[in-house]
């Protein structure tokens, strides 16, 4: 069997990337002569090499992009790394409908050690790293290549307020943010709260909803949750050279930065 006819066989059931291991196991070639068919293929833009030994294949549908989405491949990749994932950040913000910021750029949350950003032709992907790996808060999701693991509404916006140094800033996130509280649900964030450990982004989330006026339930849960430990006060927005001066609010918030939404 051609490494072209093995692909073949792939698409037939909705897979659309593949490791060289499991060429070498199932094509009866040498690793040389699969490694030039593969090179042939990327030559002709057929195929993409994502990482060390693990390909994409691009489909007609996807050949002007020259990317594939990443809930086709995302699960399988992260198999073959033998490390946990979840699709994060602005990623999981549009799958939950919170598509304000259009963002070319794919965003995964995964196990430590850290994993280099992948930045090539159109690829796009950054890799954030969390020591605490969630236990709760990460939903399956179904797309054409089967499940992929996606962060739920309240543990998207806790990790965009927690990475908002690394990703533009409050402003740039607080209309994906209010966007994304109108899909939390009681469950969501209870879950959240028991188990997640960042309590500055939970007092700054409250903070948040308060100035959007939502959720004056959700608020309550969040306040009485931060009450049962001494919680001290944050910047809005985290600066290195900068701490927390005096709060007016409950949330023991600093607000130093006017809060401007784009919606």
């Amino acid at each position: 069997m051609s490494v072209a006819n093995y692909i073949k066989q792939l698409l037939s059931y909705e897979e659309y990337s593949f490791s060289l291991n499991e060429l070498i196991e199932n094509i009866h070639k040498s690793e040389t002569s699969i490694k030039s068919e593969l090179s042939r293929l990327i030559a002709k833009k057929e195929i993409i090499s994502l990482r060390k030994g693990f390909y994409l294949v691009i489909t007609p549908r996807y050949s002007s992009a020259q990317k594939l989405p990443l809930q086709l491949y995302c699960e399988k990749l992260f198999k073959y790394l033998n490390r946990n994932y979840y699709v994060a950040l602005y990623s999981a913000a549009k799958f939950h409908g919170a598509s304000h910021q259009q963002v070319q750029r794919d965003y995964l949350i995964i196990e430590k050690p850290k994993l280099n950003d992948i930045s090539k032709s159109n690829l796009d992907i950054r890799f954030f790293t969390t020591s605490n790996w969630p236990d709760k808060n990460i939903q399956l999701k179904k797309s054409d290549a089967g499940i992929y693991k996606i962060s739920s509404p309240a543990l998207t916006i806790v990790d965009l307020i927690h990475h908002q140094t690394k990703l533009g800033g409050i402003n740039r996130m607080l209309a994906t943010i209010e966007e994304l509280s109108e899909e939390l649900t009681n469950s969501d964030l209870i879950d959240l709260l028991s188990w997640y450990p960042n309590q500055s982004a939970l007092q700054r989330l409250g903070f948040l909803l308060e100035e959007l006026g939502m959720h004056k339930d959700y608020q309550e849960l969040i306040f009485n949750n931060l009450m049962q430990n001494n919680f001290f006060p944050v910047l809005l927005s985290p600066k290195s050279n900068e701490k927390a001066g005096a709060v007016k609010n409950k949330w023991k918030v600093d607000i130093n930065v006017k809060l401007e939404s784009d919606l």
